[in-house]
């Protein structure tokens, strides 16, 4: 299954990650936080048959996201897209994707973390329908100590079946 996004620029198709995407998925994480996954993290959500998928433009990889779905709920663990590829709609195209396979995997809701600091994040998971639920105080490392995340939820509503 791929999907296609037409920009500006040359059109991006998603695809499943594939071990061999680790390290080039890897690199984006590396330039894009200061405080990035590993490698073998990505690995393991692999192992964990996790949804990692992968944006290709041009023949690179230019964003992921990680779904996990379980007991009818969802939990985005990662999203990025590498910063010279920001601005396109890509972080929103693969936002979409996520949020179509939290309902197949009929989850009722989707969670996520968020940086109060990533307001460009924050304002894209407004506009797809996210809301603020609460707060996990020092929840991720930053430069001056630890920094607080900001849970969003987004209600998935199924038709009756």
């Amino acid at each position: 299954m791929v999907a296609q996004l037409t920009s500006t620029h040359a059109a991006a198709n998603m695809r499943p990650m594939r071990a061999e995407d680790v390290d080039a998925v890897s690199a984006i994480e590396q330039k894009s936080y200061d405080y990035p996954w590993t490698s073998a993290i990505f690995r393991d959500c692999l192992r964990a048959a996790y949804d990692c998928w992968v944006l290709v433009q041009s023949g690179e990889i230019v964003g992921y996201g990680i779904l996990a779905a379980a007991a009818g709920e969802a939990h985005v663990l990662n999203v990025c897209v590498a910063r010279d590829a920001q601005g396109e709609g890509h972080g929103k195209h693969l936002m979409r994707r996520l949020i179509d396979l939290a309902r197949w995997h009929h989850a009722s809701r989707i969670f996520l973390e968020v940086r109060p600091s990533n307001t460009r994040a924050i304002a894209l998971y407004f506009n797809l329908g996210f809301n603020e639920i609460g707060n996990r105080p020092n929840y991720y490392p930053a430069k001056q100590g630890r920094e607080d995340a900001i849970v969003m939820a987004l209600e998935l509503f199924h038709d009756a079946e």
